[in-house]
């Protein structure tokens, strides 16, 4: 039995969403289709929309619908503390917490020459600029600690470094909650070569 096309069409749509793979892409489709038309015309609208709505902001580069992102607009953060983060998830994770009160900067991505990501791709341009405003005093650096987080992250450091900013990385450790035996070694390690008077 040949599938319709537009089945096709939407089953390779879906495949585009991270960790969808061919199968799990046409049970969706074919999910929506068969039980849910509603939903799936409420999924094409809200795609829809968000494409054509959501932009990067002009100074801290995450996605708003207005030229600048509420957060920038805050009054009340402190305009002097600058995170950089890769994406607007990992800015979304920090607020979270409610612990920082500074603004971000959210690259949409790392460095990752294997890739052909590069300086450019991350906007390193705009957030050199951002962070030599006269402003920002200290410059947070939020990327992941992955291979290629921690090189984005000792790239960005040296080039805001030489310019004379003060600039910290995000610690890293034991979780909380976190039984030490069931913790990797390589934590541990980092847990004790970063540890802090109590």
């Amino acid at each position: 039995m040949k599938t319709p096309s537009s089945l096709e069409f939407l089953s390779e749509a879906l495949r585009r969403l991270p960790g969808v793979g061919p199968k799990s892409a046409q049970r969706m489709a074919y999910h929506l289709m068969q039980h849910d038309r509603d939903g799936a015309a409420m999924l094409g609208r809200a795609l829809n929309q968000a494409v054509e709505r959501v932009h990067h902001c002009e100074r801290c580069n995450t996605f708003t619908e207005n030229p600048v992102c509420e957060t920038c607009l805050d009054p009340d953060r402190d305009l002097s503390l600058l995170c950089v983060v890769e994406t607007p998830a990992d800015q979304l994770m920090i607020e979270q917490t409610l612990t920082y009160k500074g603004l971000y900067f959210v690259l949409m991505g790392h460095l990752s020459p294997l890739d052909g990501i590069g300086p450019k791709d991350i906007h390193l341009e705009k957030l050199i600029a951002r962070a030599t405003d006269g402003v920002v005093k200290e410059v947070i650096l939020a990327t992941n600690f992955t291979n290629e987080g921690e090189a984005t992250a000792h790239y960005i450091s040296e080039t805001l470094k030489a310019r004379g900013l003060k600039v910290s990385r995000l610690a890293r450790g034991v979780p909380v909650g976190g039984e030490l035996e069931y913790v990797d070694a390589g934590t541990i390690a980092r847990a004790m070569l970063d540890r802090r008077a109590t």
